[in-house]
């Protein structure tokens, strides 16, 4: 007998997982399951893969189900196609057939569900319509008719008929629905078909899956996108997995979910001993110019360009290496791919635009919230708690938020290549804003560096102004990060990872160089070696310049004798070769310090803290404020 030739959808998924790169260890995982009898307490009959938008989970999900179908499973995969469980009950039957087993007593069950669920609504529309009618031929009258096959999920709430419903017309819809329902339909198992049918259908289903169990090794059930399917099929699942209700679920039936967000534990946390966990991150840089080699994309600085421009997330790296590009300049920028997918389902403009307006700062919380966005004072808390709900903001401790960088770093670039103007603007507002929370916090007159909420308003408000492109912002920066050193490496760690930050975000290479090479001057030898890089390539100051030579100074002396070199120091830092040393001589923004006065012991120059005089350089002040004069300290 003549083999049957592959059809198009099958040549289709054999390239594609010829193409699948990376993801090892989650393949290895779901193999080895099968490998473990199901009575074996390694063995696991949950999966779930969950991550933000774009990292991979179909294809992984894609990739599991031909691992399984390789043992011989039976597998159906749905998504939120299906819009409830009958359409997944449907759905799963449909491809069991496809190979070579029919559910058919489900199927049957299922039409009679369609019959009678059509049935009732047509019923249930003519009997409403003439009382409607009846009542006065208002389009009023007829929404309130067809409120309560609306309720009950009969027909989709859309378009102007969303705005029309009150609660009063879904209660009284409702009724109405049930009345004429039951007035036609005698039979009890019928009302329960349109009314309940996972109570009716489930049973059948767990029957013919127990009958497929005993010609299959396995069967494998794959729900995809559960972020959306989740509100209907979580319950269902966990009530058919875990309780006999239903009847029994055969033990050799593996059921994984994928989704943004993580499983409920609420609802499961109790039975983690039955269930995988498998959290799905970007692409390593390994398998990120794994995928880009096999499609042909290998020049260094086009593989650069795209692990920067993608941060690792599968389908931006896939997405540009389709399209092949041979230089740097050929790559495009895809975060407006990346942000749609990220906030594919929303299609309400003030969430989305709220959600990008709050990516803006590093962190965030109700008081930032409130500054960001441009929203009525009315939708500020429901839209806040939108946004904590979504799976790419994440706690940061002390009731701050986080975007995941995966998302935030796109949606920065699409906000800035949307508007550079707006984009500093907002960024300078938001310096206004945590420079002004900043000011409050001095009133006590405690030492501000030892503050870590005035630290943290502070760096909030440098990153900012860096990241707007304010003249002055670099060098003040760099002011501070001196002053930082005297407080320990821990403190001036912050600072240096402001400049990474903001010269990453901003696209500011000199920025980020700053920040990449004081680190790597902090890990290898602490504030010693990073205000060393500072005065030999910073034009700094004369006060900032003695300030720094006394805390290297006193840094020397506390050190111990012996030296180590770190071998990731070797050379200079890959942004500094092709970018000047800034020059950090200008004058210091205003309120760029606080006003609380503390003279160091070993310093006779002016307060750390104090601002220059209006009007005068920084360089030119000394003790008295008299321009034209060197400060000297003690000790140098």
């Amino acid at each position: 007998m003549a083999q049957a030739r592959p059809s198009m959808q099958d040549l289709i998924r054999q390239r594609t997982r010829a193409g699948f790169v990376g993801r090892a260890a989650e393949r290895a995982l779901f193999r080895a399951n099968f490998d473990t009898p199901p009575h074996d307490e390694r063995h696991r009959f949950r999966f779930h893969v969950h991550g933000n938008a774009g990292v991979g989970k179909t294809f992984l999900l894609r990739e599991w189900e031909q691992i399984a179908r390789e043992q011989g499973a039976l597998t159906a995969y749905v998504d939120d196609s299906c819009g409830s469980v009958p359409v997944v009950m449907r759905e799963i039957s449909r491809q069991f057939a496809a190979q070579g087993r029919r559910l058919k007593e489900l199927d049957r069950m299922l039409a009679a569900h369609d019959e009678r669920r059509h049935e009732a609504e047509l019923a249930a529309l003519a009997a409403l319509d003439a009382q409607a009618e009846d009542a006065g031929p208002s389009a009023g009258g007829r929404v309130a008719a067809r409120a309560g096959v609306v309720a009950l999920g009969m027909v989709p709430v859309v378009g102007p008929l969303a705005g029309l419903l009150d609660s009063d017309q879904l209660a009284g819809g409702v009724d109405r629905f049930r009345e004429s329902v039951f007035a036609r339909f005698r039979d009890h198992e019928d009302v329960r078909l349109v009314f309940a049918p996972e109570q009716v259908l489930t049973p059948v289903l767990l029957r013919e899956l127990s009958q497929a169990a005993t010609s299959a090794p396995w069967i494998v059930l794959f729900l995809d996108t559960y972020e959306r399917t989740a509100p209907y099929l979580d319950h269902w699942l966990h009530e058919t997995m875990t309780t006999d209700r239903h009847g029994a679920m055969p033990a050799t039936a593996v059921v994984v979910t994928a989704g943004q967000r993580p499983w409920d534990t609420a609802l499961w946390g109790g039975l983690r001993d039955f269930m995988t966990d498998v959290p799905l991150s970007p692409f390593t840089e390994a398998e990120a110019r794994g995928l880009l080699a096999g499609k042909g994309v290998t020049a260094e600085p086009v593989v650069e360009e795209v692990l920067r421009l993608t941060g690792g997330l599968p389908v931006l790296v896939s997405t540009l290496a389709e399209s092949r590009p041979a230089d740097p300049d050929d790559v495009g920028d895809p975060s407006a791919t990346a942000v749609e997918r990220f906030l594919k389902w929303e299609r309400d403009p003030a969430r989305r635009a709220a959600a990008l307006s709050c990516a803006l700062p590093r962190w965030l919380d109700a008081d930032v919230f409130r500054a960001v966005s441009d929203c009525p004072e009315e939708q500020l808390e429901p839209l806040y708690e939108w946004l904590r709900s979504m799976p790419f903001v994440g706690e940061q401790g002390g009731g701050r938020l986080r975007f995941h960088d995966v998302v935030r770093a796109p949606m920065l670039r699409a906000e800035r290549s949307r508007s550079p103007r707006g984009w500093a603007e907002r960024q300078r507002r938001l310096a206004r804003t945590f420079g002004g929370w900043r000011e409050e916090t001095e009133a006590g007159g405690a030492e501000p560096l030892a503050d870590e909420t005035w630290r943290s308003l502070r760096l909030a408000e440098v990153y900012h102004l860096l990241c707007a492109g304010e003249r002055d912002a670099l060098p003040q920066a760099l002011r501070d990060f001196v002053h930082a050193c005297e407080a320990g490496a821990g403190v001036a760690a912050q600072w240096a990872r402001v400049l990474v930050d903001a010269g990453q975000d901003a696209d500011v290479a000199a920025v980020a160089g700053w920040g990449t090479d004081l680190t790597a001057a902090l890990d290898a030898e602490g504030v010693t070696t990073a205000l060393g890089l500072l005065l030999r390539r910073a034009v700094l100051d004369a006060p900032t310049q003695a300030r720094a030579r006394v805390v290297r100074g006193t840094s020397c002396a506390d050190r111990p004798r012996t030296r180590r070199r770190s071998p990731s120091t070797t050379g200079p830092s890959r942004w500094i070769r092709s970018w000047p040393s800034p020059t950090v001589n200008g004058p210091e923004s205003a309120g760029s310090w606080a006003t609380t006065r503390r003279r160091s012991p070993t310093w006779t120059g002016p307060s750390r803290w104090s601002r220059a005089t209006p009007g005068t350089s920084p360089c030119a002040a000394n003790t008295t404020g008299s321009p034209g004069t060197t400060p000297r300290p003690s000790g140098t």
